[in-house]
Order: C-alpha cells, then structure tokens, then sequence
C-alpha cells in the first residue's frame, strides 16, 4: 500500500463558468478546496482516483429545511451553498455493492464494501471538515458529477466540488462507517409529517454528526426518508465497536417502517428479510445479490477471530464482480476497507487487487 494523509448524489454537468472568472461568486474557500484537487493514480483505461480537501462551510440543516422531495429542489438548495451563483444541471446515480464488518484477533474492527455498478467512473476522495461536525473521509463516483477527468476543465473543478453531497461511503473520526446499497423495492417516499432527509443527505447527516451506529440510527429514525432517482435504498452502518446493521424501510408495510437490522454481511436485499432471499436468482421485491453475501459469509467463517485486514481483502474479492452490461449491479468499480477503530481506508479500482491506495483520516 502507499500511505496518504488524506450524493444528492448526483450530477454535475454544463458548469460554463471557469473559477478563476467566477471569484466574484464563489468563495475563497471554494477556491481553496477547487484548487485541493489531485489526480491520484495513472490507469491505462483512463477512469483514475483523485481526492480533494473540502475547505468550504455548508448549513446541511437548511438545506434538509428544502423540499428534498423534489430532486431539483434539493439540488438547488446545495448548489446555492456549494456554488453560489453558477448554474447546474444535475441527475442522481444509482448504487449497488456488497458490505460487511470483519474484526481481528486484537478487537480491531473493519468494514468492507464494494461499490459495484455497470458503468466505469473515477473516484473520488473527498476530505471533509464540516464546522461543527466530524471530519471524514469516503468515496464519490465522478461520473455520478458528470465529470470522470475533473482536471481537465473548470467546469469538472466545479463539479468536484460537490464531492460531500455525492459520497457512496466514507467513514468519520468516531469511527462510525456507511455505505448505500441498492434495492429492487418501490422506491421508498414516507410521508408522517417528520422532516424529510433523501438518500444522499442520510449519508452525510451520518458522517457528519454520529459518533456510534446508535447515534445514526437515532439520527436516521427521526426523518421520513425520499429514495433519490427512483431507485430504493438500504444503509450499512458500523462502528468502532463492531456494531453493524442495515438500516431499512419495510416495503411490506404501508408506512415504510423504519427498521434497523443487526447483520454481518448484506447486499441488494432486505436484511430484515434475508432469511426468506435466495441466492442466484430475483427475489422479487426483497432483492437479489445473496450469493455475494453467502460467499462474503464463507471467507469470514473461515477466519473467525482472525479477520484481519487480509481477510477483509479476500472477501472482498469474493464479492465483487465482473462488468455485465445488461447488470446494474455488476461491474465493481472500488472496493474498500475502512478501519473502524482507526479510521481510514483502503481502496483500489475496478478489481486491481495489487495495486491499493491507503489513506488516514
């Protein structure tokens, strides 16, 4: 490995004005973290990893306060923030993957995950610091931002910008780790009369402000949730001390309800269901994907008390998959193991398995 110091999900595309010309209407700190921006790896296939330090200051309180139910609404109400004045069009990814906790033999505790989708994109690393909140590191998909080479134009500078709204995972420095997994459901779209939080801002309502996966589910229970690009959604969460669970909304009940599971290992389909999802095959609205977490089971099984970050590799690799076009869940495009206990993470595209990037928080 080579040590480093080192969403809406959504997209970005059609940034007309350059920074430099914009310093009028963005601010010296978007200035600052534009500039951050770093192409990390060189890869033949031209979709590469590149990470940026966000030095900007957001208000994800206003910004929960917009009618998230409207995608263009939400959109809006962050570009205002991120980008104050410069226009954008925007549209919101799609998710898919495998996660899992793995401890050691010393207590240490990991999460892997893989984020697998048909469709080859860039990375992006994005460093966060929100005032008020916990700092972070997680993982953004460039094509999700409209941009997979972000160097070459203002525009894709601009677009990076948005890297905390886009994240797919990311762990913060309580050691509390998430990660979004696509679901085969009606999109989920509650309506209780609580505020209303979208598929992206549970990712960064998670990083920003729990210090355990208790806290996120706390966080996460008190909102009804809008699943984003109409697509529907479960979370997983870890912590420090190994404490992992999907957090869920029911589609067998009206309502939604929200659940939270305590698992090992999940993929596409409803944990709180998982006993009634069978691998190989569609499983109708409770998903599909349980042969990934059945393979994810055996390599853990086999180093019970000893599940190091090796192991962690191995399952990954049990898990991931290779690109089919006619998949939307297939296709990995980065797998990564966050250090719970230690917070960080290691990662490495499109299943190169020899060549990983680690970086601490």
């Amino acid at each position: 490995m080579k040590p480093r110091n080192i969403a809406i999900a959504c997209g970005v595309a059609g940034v007309a004005v350059g920074l430099a010309a914009a310093t009028g209407i963005v601010y010296h700190k978007q200035i600052k973290s534009a500039t951050s921006l770093k192409r990390l790896t060189g890869n033949a296939d031209g979709y590469d990893l590149y990470a940026i330090d966000i030095a900007y200051d957001y208000d994800l309180d206003r910004i929960i306060a917009t009618d998230v139910r409207d995608d263009q609404a939400y959109i809006d109400a962050v570009v205002a923030q991120v980008l104050p004045g410069v226009p954008a069009h925007v549209q919101a990814p799609q998710f898919a993957c495998s996660a899992f906790v793995a401890v050691d033999g010393e207590g240490r505790v990991r999460t892997g995950r893989n984020y697998d989708f048909k469709d080859d994109t860039s990375a992006l690393l994005v460093r966060n610091h929100p005032r008020g909140g916990h700092a972070s590191i997680g993982f953004a998909a460039l094509n999700n931002l409209g941009d997979n080479t972000p160097l070459d134009s203002v525009g894709g500078r601009a677009a990076a910008l948005m890297g905390p709204f886009a994240q797919l995972d990311g762990v913060n420095e309580c050691g509390v780790s998430i990660a979004v997994l696509t679901l085969d459901s009606k999109p989920c779209d509650q309506d209780t009369q609580r505020p209303v939080i979208n598929t992206s801002l549970a990712i960064r309502l998670v990083l920003d402000r729990a210090a355990t996966t208790q806290e996120a589910v706390d966080l996460l229970s008190a909102y009804d949730m809008h699943a984003m690009a109409g697509r529907d959604y479960h979370f997983f969460i870890n912590d420090a001390a190994g404490d992992a669970r999907v957090v869920e909304w029911n589609p067998r009940d009206p309502d939604r309800a929200f659940k939270a599971t305590p698992v090992r290992q999940v993929t596409n389909f409803y944990a709180c269901y998982g006993d009634e999802v069978l691998p190989n095959q569609k499983n109708g609205e409770l998903g599909h994907g349980k042969e990934r977490a059945v393979a994810i089971a055996d390599v853990l099984d086999a180093h019970a008390g000893t599940q190091d970050e090796a192991v962690a590799w191995k399952a990954l690799r049990a898990a991931a998959q290779e690109p089919n076009p006619e998949d939307i869940t297939s296709n990995t495009q980065w797998s990564v193991v966050f250090d719970n206990t230690e917070p960080a993470a290691a990662i490495t595209l499109r299943r190169h398995w020899g060549d990983v990037d680690a970086f601490a928080l």
